[in-house]
């Protein structure tokens, strides 16, 4: 068995030029895999089947293996399986059909209000870096934007006087999103700044070379905003999550929300937003006229 797989894994190594680093977990994966078959007193690739693999995956679930982490795993067992049915050493795959459990979906941190504030309150300092990296945060807390919107958005796109922003989301969907009266004001400081750089690039943010910002770029000025005002790490996904949050807390229009992200299903934005199904009844009882319920005088 150990042959098989010492040529499996030279076969990754030739032919699909895998990294060490991923050579090492396809070992790791399939080495379990080999033991959990001499615990079955099997010794032979081919004496495992859907049953016995199901239970392997199920105890290794049970052990604190993530959903992620077992998908790996039965992508590398049925990358194996491929293998040996190609070198005529098995002549079925037990994990072709077979499905990872899901893990729960870890939803980003939101600040709170407060704490929101703090953030985007000190605008104090007029230099060229923290006037652009004052506008882009005030943008992405506005705005609920995602970080690839931001960091694709040209000049053009911005519209000031009405408030609003046209971006490019998931889908190449476009939408108009609302833009605050504190992230106008800072927006416009910026695009003063940004003026003097004489530049032809069309997009909103700009390093000092005159070049459109990388979201990698982004993601670090943010990090660092987050350090240097509120003593901790921040992502941009953070303030979209805090956006979210926030309006929906003041709002409870769960139906405005998800457009103003730019989700196609509302699910998604259920989970964004902390909502369990309890709420969503309560809100729909209050809110619909065919489910309010009688009063105790009628």
């Amino acid at each position: 068995m150990q042959s098989d797989l010492e040529a499996f894994l030279g076969h990754l190594q030739r032919e699909r030029q895998l990294s060490p680093r991923t050579l090492q977990a396809y070992r790791h994966d399939l080495e379990g895999l080999r033991d959990f078959l001499d615990t079955q007193q099997c010794r032979r690739w081919p004496d495992m089947d859907a049953a016995r693999l199901r239970l392997f995956v199920a105890q290794r679930h049970q052990a604190g293996l993530s959903g992620r982490s077992l998908q790996r795993m039965l992508s590398a067992v049925r990358s194996f399986y491929q293998f040996l049915i190609r070198e005529r050493l098995c002549k079925h795959n037990p994990a072709l059909d077979l499905r990872a459990p899901r893990s729960p979906r870890k939803l980003p941190r939101a600040l709170d209000a407060d704490l929101a504030s703090q953030l985007l309150d000190d605008n104090s300092d007029d230099d060229w870096l923290a006037v652009r990296d004052h506008a882009m945060l005030e943008l992405f807390y506005s705005s609920g934007l995602r970080l690839s919107e931001l960091a694709g958005l040209d000049i053009h796109e911005l519209d000031l006087p009405q408030g609003e922003v046209r971006v490019l989301g998931k889908g190449s969907k476009t939408r108009l999103v609302p833009v605050g009266r504190m992230a106008r004001e800072a927006l416009q400081r910026w695009l003063k700044v940004r003026m003097l750089s004489g530049t032809a690039e069309q997009a909103m943010f700009i390093g000092k070379q005159g070049r459109r910002l990388t979201p990698r770029a982004i993601q670090l000025r943010v990090r660092r905003w987050g350090v240097t005002h509120i003593g901790q790490n921040l992502h941009p996904h953070m303030l979209r999550h805090s956006f979210a949050s926030h309006v929906l807390e003041s709002s409870g229009d769960l139906r405005a929300v998800q457009e103003l992200l730019g989700h196609a299903d509302i699910s998604t934005t259920q989970i964004y937003t902390h909502l369990d199904f309890q709420h969503l009844a309560q809100v729909y009882d209050k809110a619909h006229p065919r489910a309010k319920r009688k009063t105790s005088d009628s």
